[in-house]
């Protein structure tokens, strides 16, 4: 018997302990998007959804022991926003806010690099669950995707927020993104696995 309140409950604890960063990022593409209209707000909804459903398709082909993924190298996709940050910092153009992502590829991409370690926890608990607890687990997900990108589109739109990233932005924005990929790398353990090789 399905206990469908606390399986939700346990979903909710998840998927929040592992996407909490995801507003920061999803509000400073939500203030980009009313700013420079780049990427549009749709962009940035479908690109979480794309993001967070790789993260947990590919946790669910792990843990159901179809594919391994060698933990330490997954930090590596640490390059990607750290690659958009110098990118948007060479290519600022004077006080102007930059656009890092500009498509719902790109939101999709950045989330998949931001969620890299997302993996880590959700291939155990995938492998714990029966086949209706992780289809609530999903529907969960879906749900608080929805919570999140409401929330930031709210933050993305308060004047404070909007002021800030308006007069710090064209370095506040783009050493956000560089800071994300080195916490990515750092925390994945893929220099200790480079000193190895290398040692």
């Amino acid at each position: 018997m399905i206990d469908l309140l606390g399986t939700a409950a346990g979903a909710a604890v998840v998927f929040a302990a592992t996407d909490i960063d995801d507003v920061v990022i999803l509000t400073l593409f939500f203030v980009s998007a009313r700013t420079t209209g780049r990427p549009r707000a749709w962009q940035i909804v479908a690109g979480q959804y794309l993001g967070i459903g790789a993260l947990a398709s590919a946790s669910a082909v792990v843990a159901a022991g179809l594919l391994v993924v060698p933990d330490p190298w997954t930090g590596l996709l640490g390059l990607l926003p750290i690659a958009l940050g110098i990118r948007a910092l060479a290519l600022r153009d004077g006080d102007e806010t930059p656009t890092v992502v500009a498509s719902t590829l790109g939101v999709a991409g950045v989330t998949i690099a931001n969620g890299a370690d997302n993996v880590a926890v959700y291939v155990p608990v995938f492998r714990a669950l029966g086949a209706a607890d992780s289809a609530i687990f999903l529907l969960v997900f879906a749900l608080l995707i929805a919570a999140w990108c409401a929330a930031a589109a709210w933050l993305g739109g308060h004047p404070r927020v909007v002021r800030l990233v308006e007069r710090a932005g064209h370095w506040l924005v783009p050493a956000i993104f560089v800071g994300i990929g080195v916490v990515i790398l750092a925390s994945s353990g893929v220099f200790n696995r480079l000193v190895d090789l290398l040692g």
